[in-house]
């Protein structure tokens, strides 16, 4: 049986570009190559993408040759394209591709804009599509869907910088600490990793720490910080998802930062998290319908903010792409549910070509007229 062509699209512009790669590094090496061909397609932090083979370093790919995705639906293969340039040197195989598995953390990734460029190539993609992708990247949206959906969330406010600029740090902070009350976390809305986000227990911290937001996005969320276990499970699927069972975060910081995420060997990782059976069965089930409130597909990891004192729980967010590295809890939590690292990776392909294939059935054209037009001439 012919492999399977896999492109590996990693990097991207943002600031977790480097989280990218580590990522990319750890599905490249479970991938079966006795079931897959693969090409590394590395984007640059200046946006550019690039072509390699599998045994190419993931950063040196990043200077291999140019290449684009060309938005041609009902071509009779995909292949990416080379920057026009004066080599002539083709790409062969490695430009041919069957599904792409995206592993771009953060803005242009997994935002919905790369998902909208997929689309538009009509690629099979790994992962949710553009508008539950936009929507899981946007705390504000999610957190307004998943409330809607009468699922528990955090108290939370949101500022445009445009507000934030008009009405002015102090007066903003006033409001938050009358409203929400102090300590809180102040959020980029669209962002990951960790990136960005403070915790504020005093007004001169939150001022700081709305200033520090709007460096990675114009629209910051401020949410009320509990003293919480950090819950986290991953789901899998698409019409029908199942739910891991939960792991615990257990970080040496106040809250689970970059660093703790992937600088300090000090942070715990526990699965399964200590949680009785009752407890266990209501986080997953609560995981499963916040995922299907927001219509994520192929995976997503759904985090828990669990109340030490009144036992109660609250969805914190939904990653549509989560870390992928030997450390992350997406695999590892799978691995202690009985679905290990490479058939975790074989499922997720499946996913993404079911989907695409149930979706290349629907009709894109307009349907005939019911009546014809009978003139009388």
């Amino acid at each position: 049986m012919e492999k399977l062509r896999i492109g590996l699209l990693y990097g991207g512009r943002s600031v977790e570009h480097d989280v990218s790669i580590a990522s990319a590094i750890s599905i490249l090496g479970a991938l079966d190559r006795e079931r897959y061909d693969i090409s590394l397609i590395g984007v640059d932090p200046q946006g550019s993408w690039h072509i390699a083979g599998p045994d190419t370093d993931l950063v040196r790919a990043l200077t291999e040759p140019r290449v684009f995705l060309p938005a041609t639906p009902g071509a009779t293969e995909l292949r990416l394209d080379r920057v026009a340039s004066s080599d002539s040197e083709t790409l062969g195989e490695l430009a041919r591709l069957d599904v792409i598995f995206p592993i771009i953390h953060g803005r242009g990734g997994e935002d919905g804009a790369l998902q909208g460029l997929l689309e538009l190539a009509d690629v099979p993609y790994v992962g949710s599509g553009v508008l539950s992708s936009a929507v899981q990247m946007d705390k504000d949206f999610a957190k307004r869907l998943l409330s809607s959906a009468g699922l528990p969330v955090t108290p939370w406010l949101t500022f445009s910088a445009c507000e934030l600029q008009e009405i002015g740090f102090p007066s903003v902070a006033t409001r938050i600490a009358t409203e929400l009350g102090l300590p809180v976390f102040v959020k980029p809305a669209n962002s990951g990793s960790s990136i960005g986000i403070s915790r504020a227990e005093t007004a001169a911290e939150l001022t700081a720490a709305l200033a520090d937001a709007l460096r990675y996005d114009r629209k910051v969320l401020v949410e009320v910080a509990i003293d919480a276990r950090e819950i986290e499970v991953a789901v899998l699927g698409n019409d029908h998802p199942e739910a891991s069972i939960p792991g615990e975060i257990r970080a040496t910081k106040a809250f689970y930062d970059y660093d703790a995420k992937y600088r300090d060997d000090a942070t715990e990782l526990i699965i399964p998290a200590d949680l009785d059976l009752e407890k266990t069965n209501a986080i997953r089930e609560t995981a499963v319908a916040a995922y299907l409130a927001l219509d994520a597909e192929g995976l997503a990891r759904v985090d828990f903010l669990l109340d030490r004192e009144s036992g109660a729980f609250y969805v914190n967010e939904l990653n549509s792409l989560p870390g992928f590295t030997d450390t992350s809890m997406y695999p590892k939590l799978w691995k202690a549910t009985g679905l290990s690292y490479p058939k975790l990776l074989d499922r997720l392909i499946e996913l993404a070509l079911k989907r695409h294939a149930e979706r290349s059935k629907l009709e894109c054209h307009a349907p005939p007229p019911l009546v014809k037009n009978i003139s009388g001439d």
